[in-house]
């Protein structure tokens, strides 16, 4: 069976929501300032389908890694190509990143579990991590939009790091996340480029900051 958009009666679905605290969330921005971001420009793989609309009347969409490698392998890695010796070859700029992080709130995030069974009872399956066609993932964010459950957001299996969760959440989020940290992120070793060896099919060594966290796998 193809992959398709939510059902009709998505709303009289259960969503599976599961309590996130925002001190969890792992973003690479290219910015200090201004964050959590909530893009709206429709180009990315949840943001708001509703181009007809002008902006005020659409949600923003901020993504994040559930794990650092998360966060690095859907930005820095988001685009690379793996070189016949089995490296990527980046830019040494791709590095002038910052780690964000966030303090935690009084109230931890209602996330909704998009993954799994929980996944599958809603009529949907990986191919929402995967699919090129935006068109069928943003509808799919929108139906978690207007869900009855009014979620924060989602977490969704990262498609670049497929043994780790990705989260996205929706602008009426943004006044309770509050800028713990912007760290920048400089692990370059040599002076023009870095390299990952990837090609044991072992995971990359990522440097992580100090104070990395994880987000839990069962909540």
């Amino acid at each position: 069976m193809a992959f398709s958009a939510p059902a009709p009666n998505f709303n009289d679905l259960q969503l599976r929501v599961e309590p996130i605290p925002a001190s969890m969330l792992i973003r690479i921005s290219k910015h200090d300032t201004g964050e959590p971001f909530f893009g709206k420009t429709g180009g990315n793989r949840f943001d708001d389908p509703r181009r007809h609309l002008p902006a005020s009347k659409r949600f923003g969409a901020c993504y994040f890694g559930g794990t650092f490698d998360c966060a690095i392998g859907e930005t820095l890695l988001h685009d690379a190509i793996l070189d016949p010796d089995g490296n990527f070859t980046l830019p040494k700029d791709s590095f002038e990143r910052y780690v964000i992080r966030f303090k935690d709130s009084a109230k931890p995030l209602a996330i909704a579990n998009i993954t799994g069974p929980f996944l599958r009872r809603l009529g949907g399956d990986n191919m929402i991590s995967a699919a090129m066609d935006y068109a069928l993932t943003q509808a799919w964010s929108l139906a978690i939009y207007n869900h009855p459950a009014k979620v924060d957001g989602f977490r969704y299996v990262s498609r670049h790091i497929n043994t780790d969760m990705a989260i996205v959440l929706f602008d009426r989020t943004k006044r309770r996340l509050h800028l713990e940290s912007a760290t920048p992120y400089f692990p370059c070793q040599k002076p023009a480029r870095r390299l990952w060896h990837w090609a044991s099919g072992e995971a990359p060594k990522l440097p992580r900051p100090d104070s990395a966290r994880e987000m839990p796998t069962d909540i």
